[in-house]
């Protein structure tokens, strides 16, 4: 077995050992985080990392120009960094409907979307890969129901953009102006219609912004202009076009040559360094922004990073090394905006190139997250949870002595909620053939033994699966179908699986977005995480 001595866990690295006291002298301030989490956003977006920390200081020269008072710059900030918050949660529902959700919205910069260019690239990409008689069919099917369908993404991204917005501390009205990031000019966008000056100025500047960078950045200024002008009065507010393209060279000088990440945070709102509890507190909503990417994965980080952290006292490493590892848990997905929900969700084997894709994601998650000071080490030990001792992990199959303590636990209790959890390739294992699989892993040396005998151990006491009514006033039945909502499950899904009639299903979702106050499955999701309500269980 490779490298399971005795001492592997007495033998804390020199530099780990003053990791506490580093995290202390340099604690993450909240922006440092959301230009971190912009770049898990940049990456669901199909443009690369920094797409959108450009993208804000583009923002923020075009306020300049039109000194705007301090606080409205300061939500103009947040509004271009974060535009796209709500990006990831509606990945499973694009993905089923045109494919690839990543190159969907890649293409969408593109085009002015809206009307025949908008209804071409639905159709085009509407069932990608299947056989060319289905495809017509379902490009029939789609084209009936075109209006309805994308009117029901779109305000379900809003609502999850405002959501999480307010779950990682930004101002109050930021939810608010988020719910206008497909809202045009010429209003003919969605979910409400609205026009000219009733999209707040922060996301008119934001949808301007956010399109030319894409388009400096592959074309050069004149691409951007002769775009910003086309669009000029349709998507964009004509005066903020007509002083882009006046003012474009000045606009644009040394954005796309130098490192945005420094001039981003000292354009920041002033903000101070977090406390423990803050800093958690984002960290989580981080780890649930990650695990929304697919409804497979749903309350995936909060269990990892709970057992994790528990594993990790049970071993003795030390209540600054608890921390660490309960922290990478939350964040250790964050890299997963990276892949395509073709892949995520695929219930069949994974071709080559699928895996190759699949297989880089850690990497993702460490390079996000090293940015920030004071995360070095939670980068560390998330970017590691897929390598394996024997090296036959990823991304960089390190193996044996290149693989520290924290990381072999987290890469244990990742592997072993992974296995609790249902995948569209197979069912969900119980918590004894859970820990069978975990220790075959460790005989056949992949897995650290004392890794996996401390998860198991924590393991052991988890808390006995909630009966009865829930928060909310929800009954124990509504409870089930919530928690089957949570996977991704229609109606008629949720009746098969609860044997009850498909409108007896349908009922019960009705009376749970009543009484949650949630408007799609992406908010009722949100609501069993934060009420306790997830359940990984393959029956409810």
């Amino acid at each position: 077995m490779a490298d399971q001595g005795a001492g592997t866990f007495d033998r804390i690295p020199a530099d780990l050992g003053s990791a506490g006291a580093q995290a202390r002298a340099t604690s993450p301030r909240r922006n440092e985080l959301l230009a971190a989490l912009s770049l898990a956003i940049d990456l669901g977006l199909g443009q690369p990392m920094e797409h959108m920390m450009r993208a804000t200081l583009l923002g923020l020269r075009i306020a300049a120009l039109l000194d705007v008072d301090a606080a409205v710059r300061e939500r103009i900030y947040h509004a271009n960094l974060l535009a796209w918050i709500g990006c990831h949660a509606d990945s499973f529902e694009l993905a089923a409907l045109f494919g690839d959700d990543i190159g969907f919205r890649s293409d969408y910069y593109r085009i002015d979307a809206h009307g025949l260019p908008m209804l071409s690239l639905m159709l085009r990409r509407t069932g990608a890969g299947l056989p060319g008689g289905q495809r017509v069919v379902e490009r029939a099917l789609f084209a009936a129901r075109a209006k309805t369908a994308v009117r029901d993404l779109i305000a379900s991204h809003c609502t999850s953009a405002g959501q999480l917005a307010a779950r990682v501390g930004l101002d109050r009205q930021l939810p608010s102006i988020l719910e206008h990031t497909f809202e045009r000019w010429d209003g003919l966008g969605l979910p409400a219609g609205r026009s000219g000056a009733q999209i707040p100025l922060e996301m008119r500047i934001a949808q301007l912004a956010d399109a030319a960078e894409v388009f400096l950045r592959t074309g050069g200024v004149d691409a951007a202009v002769a775009m910003v002008a086309q669009r000029r009065g349709t998507q964009f507010d004509p005066a903020i076009a007509d002083l882009f393209c006046a003012r474009a060279r000045d606009l644009a000088e040394g954005l796309m040559e130098s490192d945005p990440w420094p001039a981003v945070l000292a354009s920041a709102p002033d903000d101070a360094p977090l406390n423990a509890a803050e800093l958690d507190s984002v960290l989580e909503a981080m780890g649930d922004f990650a695990d929304l990417k697919s409804p497979w994965t749903t309350g995936h980080s909060r269990a990892v990073a709970s057992l994790a952290a528990d594993a990790a006292r049970i071993l003795g490493l030390g209540p600054e090394e608890a921390v660490v590892l309960r922290r990478a848990g939350w964040v250790h997905d964050l890299g997963r905006m990276g892949v395509s929900n073709a892949v995520w969700d695929k219930p069949g084997p994974l071709s080559a190139v699928e895996r190759e894709h699949l297989g880089m994601y850690p990497f993702l998650t460490e390079r996000i997250l090293a940015r920030v000071p004071g995360m070095r080490r939670v980068a560390e030990v998330a970017g590691a949870h897929r390598e394996r001792l024997d090296g036959s992990g990823y991304p960089h199959g390190r193996g044996g002595s290149e693989l520290d303590p924290g990381q072999r636990l987290l890469a244990a209790a990742e592997a072993y909620e992974t296995y609790l959890e249902p995948r569209p390739h197979r069912e969900a294992l119980g918590p004894r053939a859970a820990g069978e699989r975990l220790r075959a892993e460790a005989a056949a040396g992949r897995l650290d033994e004392r890794a996996v005998a401390a998860v198991l151990a924590a393991a052991g006491g988890e808390a006995p699966r909630r009966g009865g009514a829930g928060p909310g006033g929800l009954t124990g039945r509504e409870v089930d179908v919530l928690r089957l909502l949570c996977r991704g499950m229609n109606n008629k899904d949720i009746a098969a699986a609860l044997v009850i009639a498909p409108k007896t299903a349908r009922n019960h979702v009705e009376h749970i977005y009543l009484k949650t106050g949630a408007s799609n499955r992406v908010s009722a999701t949100l609501f069993a995480l934060e009420n306790g309500l997830w359940d990984r269980s393959p029956q409810a």
